[in-house]
């Protein structure tokens, strides 16, 4: 197009953390993170609109060099893996500045400011076409999150900000490691569609598979590598774990999709049965988990370690449906756990306990907020006709093709989501009217309905229309699958 429009959209949430640096008021440093995080959605929903589905190649590309005597360059660019995840982003950024606006009543600026950072950042890890610009993107979101959980968190704050980011450094470092040997074996280039044409050693796919793997299983998170996401949720604001679960634990997954299979194709399909095995473990253990939960976050936090097992059981089933099913649900668990995460807080807000022993009867103090929370409940479960049910099944689909002891695990793994998802909705809705005697509960306004009916529109128009989103994803799974099997079988 000639116009740097993603750049634009990287760009735009950091220029807006700037200008929040000179606003004194609080109110007016809300409305302008409104307003830069709308500003930055409109940008994107342009980029949708004019977003070519019928090719594979990357698309508002920008390339302007960097540090010239490393080859590193400012590379920018989208296909339709990575289109849906920067909306996904940019949607959920406004919904967070929403759901903060009371929630977040010190230091306001400094949070809006980590908030707007954070956004840039994720953003650029998505558009990010040179490895090690990548990797800084990769590194950098490191910081405002620790911040966002370290200084606007419940009382363990401290302890899981420290947690979260010794894992995520951890597996970082490795990640470090396995650039600078790709950038050494693969022709001493960070170009990532250069790096994919390359046809690196065995041995060396391996080594840097399970350097990939360490630092990406973190990111999901993968079981045993898990331990740090519930205690980040828990003790994180209702913002902090709406982008926790709503984008960074995709860019886990989209390291896979955008490292592991093109980069290193034999060492995929090599070990797919392994990765298949890790992610049925995933979703029955992070069932089993969230089954035995009485805290409503530890609860969507425990289905998440078991709806992203679902994710990665798609990708690594590396078939047409699998992969398919699987970023369409990296996109559909964004939208409905952090929903569900949005309405936690919100309930939160109001009673200051996430016990569900503590609740009963909100049906009859809060009709509405009792409403949503049932189609979300239901989107998690993956009931026809909400977005879920369409991921789901192609990822179901995708992976008895491929392994049907994975297949039958994951039938399992949904049975458990509906068993612990329902009964959460007994506890907390039905019943006699307990939480009424309690806490004073009004139901949502019109600042939190504002945040909740995006969410609820993505719900129902992927699961009754999901053609528009498997359009977009469909060319460039389609060429991700001729380089992986073609590399593979040496073609």
């Amino acid at each position: 197009m000639g116009f740097p429009l993603l750049s634009l959209i990287v760009l735009t949430p950091a220029a807006g953390a700037a200008v929040l640096m000179f606003l004194r008021s609080d109110d007016a440093v809300r409305w302008t993170a409104l307003g830069v995080t709308v500003l930055d959605l409109a940008l994107c929903v342009a980029m949708l609109a004019n977003f070519n589905t019928t090719t594979h190649e990357m698309q508002f590309t920008e390339t302007r060099p960097w540090v010239p005597a490393l080859g590193i360059t400012y590379a920018l660019g989208i296909d339709g893996i990575s289109a849906l995840f920067v909306f996904l982003t940019a949607l959920l950024g406004s919904i967070c500045v929403l759901a903060s606006w009371v929630a977040i009543d010190r230091k306001v600026k400094e949070f809006m400011v980590s908030l707007l950072v954070m956004q840039a950042l994720m953003l650029g890890v998505f558009c990010a076409l040179d490895l090690f610009l990548f990797y800084v993107f990769w590194e950098a979101m490191l910081i405002p999150m620790y911040l966002i959980i370290g200084v606007w968190g419940g009382d363990g704050r401290v302890y899981a900000a420290f947690k979260f980011f010794l894992y995520t450094l951890a597996g970082s470092l490795l990640f470090l490691i396995g650039v600078i040997v790709l950038y050494f074996h693969g022709g001493e280039t960070f170009d990532i569609l250069a790096l994919t044409a390359q046809d690196l050693p065995f041995q060396v796919q391996s080594w840097l598979f399970f350097a990939f793997l360490i630092a990406f299983a973190v990111k999901v998170p993968m079981v045993p590598v898990h331990t740090w996401l519930p205690d980040a949720h828990v003790q994180a604001p209702t913002a902090g774990s709406i982008i926790l679960a709503g984008v960074l634990l995709k860019m886990g997954a989209y390291g896979f999709l955008r490292f592991s299979l093109p980069i290193l194709p034999e060492a995929s399909v090599h070990y797919s049965t392994l990765m298949l095995a890790l992610s049925a473990l995933a979703i029955i253990y992070g069932g089993l988990l969230a089954l035995a939960q009485d805290d409503l976050k530890k609860l969507v936090a425990y289905s998440s370690i078991s709806h992203m097992g679902f994710v990665t059981l798609g990708i690594f089933a590396l078939n047409l449906r699998g992969i398919e099913g699987g970023i369409l649900q990296m996109f559909n668990h964004g939208v409905t756990t952090g929903a569900l995460f949005l309405f936690v807080g919100l309930i939160y807000e109001r009673t200051h306990t996430r016990s569900m022993a503590d609740y009963g009867g909100l049906m009859k103090a809060a009709p509405v907020y009792t409403a949503f929370l049932a189609l979300f409940i239901l989107s998690s479960m993956a009931l026809p006709g909400t977005n879920s049910f369409v991921g789901e099944l192609l990822v179901l689909s995708g992976g008895f093709a491929a392994n049907l002891a994975v297949g039958a695990a994951a039938v399992l793994g949904a049975l458990l989501g509906a068993a612990y998802l329902l009964g959460m909705y007994r506890k907390v809705a039905l019943g006699p009217a307990s939480v009424n005697a309690r806490f004073k509960i009004r139901d949502v306004n019109a600042r939190e309905m504002a945040a909740i009916l995006p969410l609820a529109v993505f719900v129902l128009w992927v699961g009754l229309y999901p053609k528009p989103f498997l359009d977009i994803i469909d060319a460039s799974v389609k060429h991700l699958l001729v380089q992986v099997h073609g590399k593979e079988s040496g073609q």
